[in-house]
């Protein structure tokens, strides 16, 4: 079944109430080194980014 456009625009507002974005700059070739550091873990880029800065969080408790 197709994904309808009903469908698309409920998922957008549901992402806009509920997260949060954070725009990053990064110089050239950079996004696909740490996308690859993040694929080691397993891991997505942003949620290697966002446990990257909890534990350093975590750490400052």
């Amino acid at each position: 079944m197709a994904y309808s456009e009903a469908q698309k625009r409920a998922t957008r507002k549901y992402i806009a109430k509920t997260y949060d974005r954070l725009e990053l700059q990064l110089k050239k070739g950079a996004k696909d080194e740490y996308r690859a550091q993040a694929a080691k873990r397993g891991m997505s880029l942003n949620a290697y980014i966002v446990s990257l800065i909890e534990k350093d969080m975590e750490e400052d408790k």
